[in-house]
């Protein structure tokens, strides 16, 4: 239908949509493509990005969004690759199908020579309880809706001002000690992935749900956060990040998630690509 399309990722806007739709995903290093023109949502954590049918196709349009030539991907040797899988709150409440196809991925890379190493990582807890207390996108987001929701509320899609309405109780000593813990988990997340080429989890942890599952405003909820949570650390840590697609063709779709360093954006491409490649084969 497409050749590709456009999506703004906050939180996972376009690496979620992404993995439910069997395509490519791409987050990048927020500053490396201009905001100018978009409606901000959290302007700390806002980016631009593509979603494509290929990590190649991405980041043709990626380049061209960051105002650079388009370049070929030369995928990265998968053997001696090293991997790091978080062994906490990422595969928390996983759905058994996705833990499924994560496992066989994570598996035929390791028959290939791909180093994976399970690990924890203390600094997700971190940003897990700054969100589950609103975290910077309801402040950020009520800063410029506000006026707009005082005059014309009832327009707005009750769910989502009621997600923005969060960031009125904030005060400004509670915005500047997150962007102060936000800075300390960015550094200490530097050192414990520095010997790591990347950071590989499920995009979602379930499955697309249906839509009527999502009438009642408490599973709506529940179901936001949880397909949020993975996505999210990303933004959070000012990272590239991309998903691709790992199912089988046919089964439901699932997205292995990749997460590089900061303006790591070129490496994980290539990371990306070759990981992209050797699943393609595998179902071939």
């Amino acid at each position: 239908m497409a050749f590709a399309a456009l999506g703004t990722d906050t939180g996972g806007s376009c690496r979620i949509p992404a993995a439910f739709c069997g395509v490519v995903g791409y987050k990048p290093t927020a500053r490396r493509v201009p905001l100018a023109g978009v409606l901000p949502l959290a302007p700390s954590l806002d980016s631009v990005g593509p979603l494509a049918r290929s990590v190649r196709c991405c980041a043709a349009v990626d380049a061209v969004l960051a105002g650079q030539a388009p370049r070929a991907i030369e995928p990265m040797a998968l053997r001696g690759l090293r991997l790091a899988v978080p062994g906490n709150m990422v595969m928390d409440g996983v759905d058994p199908a996705v833990a499924e196809v994560f496992g066989r991925a994570l598996n035929r890379l390791g028959n290939l020579g791909v180093r994976v190493t399970h690990l924890s990582f203390p600094p997700f807890e971190r940003i897990a309880a700054a969100n589950a207390g609103g975290g910077l996108a309801p402040a950020e987001a009520y800063a410029w809706h506000r006026a707009l929701i005082a005059e014309q509320g009832d327009a707005y899609d009750q769910r989502v001002r009621r997600r923005i309405e969060r960031g009125a109780a904030m005060t400004g000593a509670e915005l500047i000690a997150l962007q102060a813990d936000r800075a300390e988990v960015r550094a200490s997340m530097d050192a414990m992935t520095a010997p790591f080429d990347a950071v590989a989890m499920p995009t979602a942890p379930i499955l697309p749900p249906r839509i009527d599952a999502l009438d009642d405003d408490t599973e709506y909820v529940r179901t936001n956060s949880l397909v949020l949570r993975n996505t999210s650390l990303a933004n959070v840590l000012d990272r590239c990040s991309i998903s691709i697609p790992a199912h089988r063709p046919g089964d439901a779709p699932v997205g292995l998630m990749l997460m590089g360093e900061t303006e790591g954006d070129a490496r994980l491409f290539a990371i990306a690509a070759a990981i992209e490649d050797t699943i393609r084969e595998s179902y071939q």
